[in-house]
Formats: structure tokens, sequence, C-alpha cells
């Protein structure tokens, strides 16, 4: 009976059989040549080489740190194209909106800028009248025209009451018309348009000179030479004879007008003249086609003689004729 192995102590062997053949050990294989011909073989692998610690006091040589230093430069560099490429992106999504900011900041600041002048012309005492001047008077007096307005001094230009500049300038019956301009930064210029006599008409004595409104511009004890005296029958403005009366003196030119000494009327068609000189007189009629009549008594006057007394008939515009008296 074969005892198993392993229960034998080390370093003993057992005896082989009889009849049995000694077992020899197994060796291992070694390879061919051809096959160790045929086997890559792997390149020697370089000894790792142990760098020493740098000593403290020394820096490490140049050639080891610059390709540390390339890629960090290269890192940053990318970095900082990356942020402009981010902030380019950023402007070019939000442009819509910074452009309404930028018009909504723009009109908000032009509204603000009106709203200040506005209070500043409005209610800022340096627009605030100071000087008041008057021009184109010579029968009425610019110092009262003056002192009448001269309640708003004070009130700024924007806010002055023109219809009481009105009220006030009303109470000079010379003045015809007027315009008010403002010069900023505090003056008041008021142009007068005085009235003009057309006339003179004799009341109670006294001569009245009067405007084509039958306005009294001017009071005379004497009569005032160069202006015509006119004869109604009565110192109604508002008489037909009147406006006929008034309608052929405006008709004249002014050398004919100068040459006429009195004008009267009873109704609106028998307006007469009497001129200067022998006393020669016209026969007008009514005041229609004044200025065709006003031509044609010129061209009379013109070929008549200046010292022959007579009459110039031009109530018919188209046919006139001088009567020897």
């Amino acid at each position: 009976m074969k005892r198993p192995e392993g229960f034998d102590p080390p370093g003993r062997q057992q005896p082989d059989p009889p009849g049995r053949k000694p077992v020899q050990p197994r060796q291992a294989k070694t390879p061919t040549a051809a096959a160790q011909r045929s086997r890559p073989t792997s390149p020697p692998r370089p000894e790792a080489t142990r760098q020493q610690p740098a000593s403290p006091t020394r820096r490490a040589p140049s050639r080891a740190v610059a390709p540390d230093a390339a890629a960090k430069a290269d890192l940053r560099r990318s970095a900082r194209e990356r942020r402009r490429f981010e902030r380019a992106e950023v402007r070019r999504f939000t442009r819509r909106t910074r452009n309404r900011r930028a018009s909504i900041a723009i009109v908000a600041g032009v509204v603000v800028s009106l709203a200040g002048l506005v209070f500043v012309a409005v209610y800022s005492p340096i627009l605030a009248l100071r000087t008041i001047t008057v021009d184109g008077t010579s029968r009425v007096d610019a110092a009262a025209v003056r002192a009448a307005v001269g309640g708003q001094l004070g009130t700024p230009l924007a806010l002055l009451d023109f219809g009481r500049i009105t009220k006030e300038l009303s109470a000079f019956p010379l003045i015809r018309s007027y315009v008010t301009e403002t010069l900023p930064p505090d003056t008041l210029v008021i142009h007068v348009v005085e009235r003009q006599p057309v006339g003179q008409v004799l009341v109670g004595g006294a001569y009245k000179l009067v405007d084509p409104a039958g306005i009294t511009v001017q009071d005379s004890v004497e009569r005032v030479p160069g202006v015509p005296v006119i004869d109604v029958g009565s110192s109604d403005p508002t008489s037909p004879a009147f406006t006929s009366v008034v309608a052929v003196l405006i008709a004249l030119p002014p050398a004919l007008l100068a040459q006429v000494d009195s004008i009267s009327a009873h109704t609106r068609d028998d307006v007469s003249l009497v001129l200067t000189g022998v006393g020669q007189s016209v026969r007008w009629g009514s005041a229609d086609n004044s200025a065709r009549k006003a031509a044609l008594l010129a061209a009379l006057i013109a070929v008549t003689d200046p010292s022959r007394a007579g009459e110039f008939d031009v109530s018919a515009p188209s046919n006139g004729i001088f009567r020897p008296s």
C-alpha cells in the first residue's frame, strides 16, 4: 500500500517500488533561437534620473522652467481672448437694450432742460421787466405812456398782462395803434402809431384837427395852415357827408392834397373842394371812383392857368371839364 504523499517528513524520500522506472523531474522549457529571434524586443528603458532638490539659495536652470512659463502665458492669453469675446457677445446681444436706454435718457434730458428753461423764463427774476421804451410819438407824451404801463415793472416778461396794457393805452386818444416788443432780459418796447389829422373842423370858434375816424387830434384857437377845413354842417363823424369827405381826402395824392384849402358836403353825393390861390373850385360829386377823379383833376390843373378863376368838374370820371367864371 502506497502512502500518500505529503505525510513524509521533509528531506526524506520514499524508495521506488520494484520494477518502476525512476521519474525524472521536469525542466522548464527554454525558448529556441528562432523563437527568440521572432519575439519583438522592447527598447531598453532609460534609467529614471533622480532629480536632486534645488538648493534654497540656488535657482533652477531656466531650461527647466521655460516650458511652464510659456504654457502659463498661453493660458493667460487664451483667458484674455475669451473674456474679450464674451464681452463682445454681451454687447452684441444687448445693443438694442442699450440703444433704447440711451434714447430714453436723451429724451428725459431734453424734457428736463425745457422744463428748466420754462421755469427760468416764467418765474425767474432774471427776466423781470425793468425798462420800458416808447417810440413813434410826437404829439403823445412818451413819459406819460411809460408811467401808464409802469405798474408791471418787476413782472417777468412771460407773465406781462397785455390786456392791461391795452386798457391803459386806450386813455390816449392820439394813439391810433401800437405794437409791443419784449427784448430779454428786461426790456419792453412800445411802438406807437399816432393819429394823423386829415382835416380841421370849426367848432365854437375853435378849430379841432380830426383824423379819418373823427377823433380830435389837436385843438387850436387859430386855423392850422396846411390842413384843409372840413364843412359838413355838423361835427358828427358818423354822418354820410363826413364819411364821403374823408374818403375823398384820403384818395388825393399828397401834391394835390396840399392845394386843397377847404372841402364841404351836405350829402354823400355833393362833395366839393376849394383850391388855394385864386380860389378855383372843384365839383367832385360822390366819393365813388375817387382815384380816377383825382387823376383827372391833376391833368386838368396841369393844362389850366392857375391865375384863372373857374370850376373844375370831375363828377364824371370819364369826362372832366373846366368852366371859367
